[in-house]
């Protein structure tokens, strides 16, 4: 067999107009299924947020409200960090941020658009702000960058999962609710979560109204959406049709995940 073997069928360009039509209609359905979803996330319920929460960021402690920057919207990324782990549980920091959201942190860029719209975002991370410091400036990064270390805010908003600290819940399911779904909690569970999280505030109240873990936020990550959009796809194992990527000499699972600056 040849790489041919596995690609698309080559056709003329009235016979690929006609497959595009079909797809095209299926692709209508999907945006018109995700603007209701959207609209249905919209209409969500929200919790007003009374604990105050400390940050550290380049001008020293400010709250949640800070976050904001004096806009009504802010979104969170749960940025992971990387902890070397002693015998008995105990964390200690490394100088590295998560490489999986590094790249996914890697696809920011001017948050204009956002802040046009009355919106913030800013990365926090339970790592000591020296240290999510100097790799922000390794990583040559400009968005806003707190750290959450010593506080409730990454237990309290499950992005840091710990049943030693605060009762477990994982992507919104309880203890109970994972093992009826098969997916009992581990204590290799334990630790930082991916996930993003929208609060909106109201004067100097502030409100949760969503949050998302794993692949509710892949829509932020690695260019999937632009992979998404081609022959090969992501390039990963679970993707159909099988076999697209190996003969063009690419690896099945995409390259192995780095730091951004590691990348040759």
């Amino acid at each position: 067999m040849t790489a041919m073997t596995y690609l698309p069928e080559v056709v003329s360009r009235d016979e690929w107009l006609r497959a595009r039509k079909e797809l095209l209609t299926q692709e209508k359905e999907a945006t018109r299924a995700r603007d209701r979803l959207n609209a249905a996330r919209r209409r969500l319920p929200m919790v007003r947020v009374e604990k105050p929460y400390v940050f550290e960021g380049p001008d020293g402690e400010v709250g949640l409200l800070e976050l904001f920057e004096g806009r009504p919207q802010l979104v969170v990324h749960h940025f992971m960090w990387t902890f070397d782990i002693d015998a008995d549980g105990t964390e200690h920091p490394r100088e590295t941020g998560c490489p999986s959201c590094s790249s996914a942190a890697d696809q920011l860029g001017n948050l204009r658009q956002l802040h046009v719209r009355g919106t913030s975002l800013a990365a926090v991370t339970r790592a000591p702000y020296p240290q999510l410091a100097a790799f922000r400036a390794r990583m040559g990064w400009s968005f806003p960058w707190y750290s959450s270390a010593g506080g409730d805010f990454n237990y309290d908003f499950h992005a840091t999962v710990d049943e030693r600290v605060t009762p477990v819940q994982v992507f919104h399911r309880s203890e109970a609710e994972l093992a009826e779904a098969g997916t009992p909690w581990s204590e290799g569970m334990r630790g930082d979560w991916p996930g993003i999280s929208a609060f909106l505030r109201v004067g100097d109240e502030v409100f949760h109204t969503y949050s998302t873990f794993g692949r509710g936020i892949e829509e932020f990550h690695n260019g999937y959406p632009h992979l998404d959009l081609t022959a090969l796809g992501r390039q990963e194992a679970w993707e159909e049709p099988k076999g697209r990527a190996v003969p063009l000499g690419l690896q099945v699972g995409g390259p192995a995940l780095r730091l951004p600056d590691e990348y040759l």
